[in-house]
């Protein structure tokens, strides 16, 4: 019972993270495959400056960039 208890315990521990890493994974990804549907998102969001899909595209790479770091993070804790 008490290692089923720790074992529950880390994963929920560890669930938001997860979560956050399989977004931020989604978000980036179709940002690279399909910049054309995120444009008006990205219009939004950066408001000041217009959207492009170059800057799509970087913000994309950006994104998968701190999924990996974060993947990282959590295979280190």
């Amino acid at each position: 019972m008490e290692l089923r208890f720790r074992v529950g315990t880390l994963l929920m521990n560890h669930l938001g993270l997860s979560l956050l890493i399989e977004l931020s994974l989604a978000l980036g990804l179709a940002g690279l495959f399909w910049p054309d549907k995120l444009l008006p998102l990205f219009e939004v969001l950066l408001f000041p400056w217009a959207a492009s899909n170059r800057t799509i595209r970087a913000h994309s790479i950006g994104t998968i960039a701190a999924a990996v770091l974060l993947l990282v993070k959590l295979i280190s804790h």
